[in-house]
């Protein structure tokens, strides 16, 4: 059955284990997210139990793309599993993004943050090797984050010594203030990635693209998946993927490259599954300073003319 966010419904002894990667939004005051929802009829949690279902798979290849030992707390016991040759695109995804933010995160000096926009199962803050002083913000619908920190907990998962672990709801009714108040420092280098986040509407992303615009120094990346639909909803002459996605970042100050999955499929000797994915894997580069930097180089700016009056009085 067609689900409200366009999931496709597996029976109930099945785990969905290839699914349409969906995003939702928590426009509306997200009712729909507070609705009584349990295990067989909630979007959210079947989206993100799909997700885990494919890097829990891919865990079990003879040669896997990554290794997910927490994956399967998600899963049915009984899941169905599929070991062709062929990797999931969601999966050749979630090994580039892997891999850069790692390499990104270990040029970075001092104090690291890591903001995670996920589908409340994302594992990366614990099955990654994060490098010391990684703090790591994870922006998720709270109900999915609750019942997989519980399964998580279950296992024995931890957050890797001297780093920190942060939960911003995505209910939250100001993502920007939220952040600040769980101690972001848009004065300290950050990598964003988006990666499972309901996302619903195009004006939805546009304000996590202005969250992130707005605290993201200069020289930060912002990586990850976009769902394709969004570049088809602008009226009139519909543009090219390419181009809707230079208009859209470069409009919030950053610079953006399509990366393709068989190009990353090709880099790792790997060959793409067959089927429909429709989603965008992107790189971006913050090309602007951030409302932190403004506000630094203001004072800064202010405290030299400050101290050029009083020259000018000690002159006179």
């Amino acid at each position: 059955m067609e689900g409200l966010l366009g999931f496709v419904r597996s029976p109930a002894a099945t785990p969905i284990v290839s699914p349409s990667l969906f995003y939702a939004s928590k426009s509306k005051k997200n009712s729909w997210l507070r609705a009584k929802l349990n295990a067989e009829n909630d979007p959210l949690l079947q989206a993100a139990t799909s997700a885990a279902s494919l890097r829990f798979q891919e865990m079990h290849r003879p040669e896997p793309l990554f290794v997910d030992p927490y994956a399967g707390c998600f899963v049915h016991p009984d899941v169905q599993m599929d070991l062709k040759k062929c990797s999931h695109k969601y999966c050749l995804a979630t090994k580039f993004i892997d891999d850069k933010l790692l390499r990104t995160a270990n040029h970075i000096d001092g104090l690291k943050q890591v903001v995670l926009l996920t589908d409340g199962m994302d594992t990366r803050p614990y099955r990654l090797n994060w490098p010391t002083s990684t703090v790591i913000f994870d922006i998720s619908s709270e109900r999915i984050f609750k019942k997989s920190a519980e399964k998580l907990q279950g296992v024995g998962a931890k957050i890797p010594r001297n780093c920190l672990f942060l939960h911003v709801p995505l209910e939250s009714s100001d993502i920007h203030h939220s952040l600040l108040a769980k101690g972001f420092n848009g004065n300290q280098p950050s990598i964003w990635v988006i990666q499972g986040l309901p996302v619903m509407t195009l004006a939805n992303f546009k304000e996590i693209l202005l969250v992130a615009s707005s605290l993201a120094m200069s020289g930060c990346l912002f990586l990850g998946e976009l769902p394709a639909w969004l570049a088809e909803t602008e009226i009139g002459i519909k543009p090219s993927a390419e181009e809707w996605m230079n208009k859209l970042f470069m409009s919030n100050g950053f610079r953006v490259d399509m990366i393709g999955y068989d190009e990353v499929a090709k880099s790792l000797g790997k060959q793409v599954s067959p089927g429909e994915y429709k989603n965008i894997l992107f790189v971006a580069e913050q090309l602007q300073f951030s409302d932190d930097q403004m506000e630094f180089w203001r004072r800064e700016l202010q405290r030299v003319e400050e101290e050029g009056d009083e020259e000018g009085f000690e002159e006179l």
